[in-house]
C-alpha cells in the first residue's frame, strides 16, 4: 500500500462533521469556492488528495447530493488532468503557469477544466464564475487576466483549434499530456511493461470505477446483503471475486446502515485477491506488519472462520486506532492490535507465524485514479528509497515465517524496482523461501494496480 495511501506518518483524526444546516447555510455555500479550497489544500499544502475531499465533503454533508457532487467531479478531474489542463492554460497565457499565483493557477486550472469536460457548465457561467472567484479571493487585479485566458481557451475548444501531441510523432508526449501522466512515469512503463500495457494504465488512471466492497461473512451473506442494499436503492453486483460486490446509486457511504453495522467494508478488488493469494487456512497464526487501516487483517481473520489469530501492527496508535475502529465496527474478535515500527526486529515472534503480510508503504503508482496527486508527488529517486525501504521491511519480517509457513509481499504500485525486482532480491537474498505465486495486477475498469508475491519457507 502507498505510503500516502496509507498515510503511514503524521495523519490527524478528522473532526467531527456537521450533518444538518438551515436552507439559508446550505445556499450560501459556493461549490467552486470549495473547490477551490480542496485543490489549494493539495497543490500548495501539500494535503492528500483523498483526505482533503473527505474533510471537506463531510464538514458539508447537508448540501444536496448533487452539489456534492459537483464539487467533487470538479476537484477530481481538475487533479486527474492537471498536467493537461497546465499545457491548454500555456498555449493561451504569456505568464507560465508556474509563476502565476497558486490561487490564480487553481482558478485557472478548474475552469478549463470545466470548459472541457463538463458539458453540463454553460461556458459563460465557467468564465464568468472564475472571475467572481478570482475577485471574492483578493485578487481583482487579476480578473481581466482570468477571463481573458478562459475566454480564449473556450473559442479555441470550439473551434477544435486547441493543440495536442501526435501519437505516432511524439508517443511518450502523447501520454504524458492526453492523460496528464509525468514524462518520467510513461518512460518508465513503456520501459518496463511496452507501450500498449503503458498506454492502458494511462487510460485506466482517468477511467471512473466502482466502489468495491468485502462482504462480512461473519455477520451477513452476500445476497442478503445484495437485497438489503437493492431495498435502499443501491445497485449492488457481483464480480468474479468471492464475497465481493460492486456498489453504485448511493450518496453518502457512512449513511448506508449495513455500513455502520459492520456488514461490509471498502477494499479493492485487487487487494482482496492479494489476501486470497495467500492460501490462508484455519488455525493459522498471521502476522500483518503494516496493517491500517486494516482491511486485510479483517479480510484473513475472516478467512480463518473462528480460529487462530491475526495480529494486526503498524507504526503509530493513530494507524493503531484505524484498525481497531475498523475491527470494532466489523466485530471480529480474533484479532489484536500492536503499535510497532516494521522495520525493527522483534524477536518475540521469531518463527511464530504462519503468514505474514508484508503490505509495505510504495509509490502507490496503481491508485492513481482515487489519488491523483501521488503521481506529481512522486520521483524515481522516491522510488528507489521506497524499494530500499521495502527491502530492509522484508529483511526484518520474513524472521517471524516458522518453518513451512508464508510471507506475502504486496504493493499498490506498479514499479518493476518496488515489484518484480524486489521478489528477485529476496528470493536471492533468503534462499530458504521460495517463490509460489506472483502476479503484477493491472488497473481495469473495477480494480487497480496491485503487486502480489508469495513466499513460501521450507523446513519441515
Amino acid at each position: 500500500m502507498t505510503d500516502a495511501g496509507k498515510e503511514k506518518r503524521g495523519a490527524g483524526r478528522k473532526t467531527g462533521r456537521k450533518t444538518d444546516a438551515p436552507k439559508a447555510v446550505a445556499d450560501s455555500v459556493n461549490e467552486r469556492e470549495l473547490a477551490l479550497e480542496i485543490l489549494l489544500l493539495v497543490t500548495r499544502d501539500g494535503v492528500h488528495s483523498h483526505l482533503a475531499v473527505s474533510e471537506v465533503l463531510d464538514k458539508y454533508q447537508y448540501l444536496e447530493k448533487r452539489r456534492r457532487a459537483f464539487i467533487s467531479r470538479l476537484v477530481q478531474g481538475t487533479l486527474e488532468r492537471m498536467i493537461e489542463l497546465d499545457d491548454v492554460v500555456g498555449q493561451f497565457s504569456k505568464t507560465p503557469v508556474k509563476k502565476m499565483k497558486p490561487v490564480i493557477r487553481c482558478i485557472l486550472r478548474s475552469g478549463v477544466y470545466q470548459l472541457l469536460y463538463m458539458d453540463s457548465v454553460p461556458d459563460a457561467a465557467a468564465c464568468n464564475e472564475a472571475v467572481r472567484l478570482a475577485q471574492r479571493k483578493g485578487f481583482s487585479g487579476l480578473k481581466g487576466f482570468v477571463n481573458g485566458v478562459l475566454r480564449a481557451v473556450s473559442r479555441a475548444h470550439a473551434a477544435g483549434e486547441i493543440a495536442y501531441p501526435d501519437e505516432q510523432t511524439s508517443p511518450e508526449r502523447y501520454l504524458s499530456v492526453c492523460y496528464s501522466v509525468p514524462l518520467w512515469l510513461v518512460r518508465q512503463w513503456i520501459s518496463d511493461y511496452g507501450y500498449a500495457n503503458a498506454k492502458s494504465i494511462c487510460e485506466m488512471s482517468l477511467r471512473e470505477k466502482p466502489t468495491s466492497v468485502r462482504v462480512n461473512t461473519l455477520r451477513i451473506s452476500p445476497e442478503e446483503l445484495k437485497e438489503e442494499l437493492a431495498a435502499e436503492g443501491i445497485t449492488a453486483r457481483e464480480c468474479a471475486t468471492k464475497d465481493a460486490l460492486l456498489l453504485g446509486g448511493y450518496d453518502f457511504l457512512g449513511k448506508i446502515p449495513a455500513f455502520a453495522r459492520g456488514d461490509f467494508y471498502v477494499q479493492d478488488i485487487s487487494a482482496m485477491q492479494a489476501v486470497e493469494a495467500a492460501g490462508v487456512k484455519p488455525g493459522w497464526q498471521i502476522i500483518d506488519v503494516c496493517a491500517a487501516p486494516g482491511g486485510k487483517s479483517i479480510h484473513a481473520a475472516q478467512l480463518l472462520a473462528g480460529s487462530g489469530h491475526v495480529e494486526a501492527r503498524d507504526l503509530t496508535e493513530y494507524k493503531a486506532g484505524l484498525i481497531l475502529d475498523n475491527q470494532k465496527r466489523c466485530c471480529v474478535e480474533n484479532l489484536s492490535v500492536k503499535v510497532w515500527d516494521a522495520a525493527v526486529p522483534d524477536e518475540s515472534v521469531r518463527e511464530c507465524a504462519d503468514l505474514v503480510i508484508a503490505d509495505l508503504p510504495c509509490s502507490g503508482l496503481g491508485v492513481l485514479r482515487g489519488k491523483p496527486d501521488i503521481k506529481y508527488n512522486m520521483s524515481p529517486e522516491q522510488t528507489e528509497e521506497l524499494a530500499k525501504l521495502q527491502r530492509q521491511i522484508l529483511s526484518t519480517v520474513q524472521n517471524y515465517v516458522k518453518p513451512g509457513g508464508r510471507l506475502l509481499y504486496s504493493t499498490c504500485t506498479i514499479n518493476r524496482r518496488e515489484n518484480e525486482e524486489n521478489a528477485v532480491w529476496f528470493a536471492r537474498s533468503y534462499p530458504g523461501f521460495s517463490l509460489v505465486e506472483e502476479r503484477q495486477i493491472f488497473p481495469d475498469e473495477v480494480q487497480d494496480g496491485f503487486y502480489v508475491a508469495v513466499f513460501e519457507r521450507g523446513g519441515f
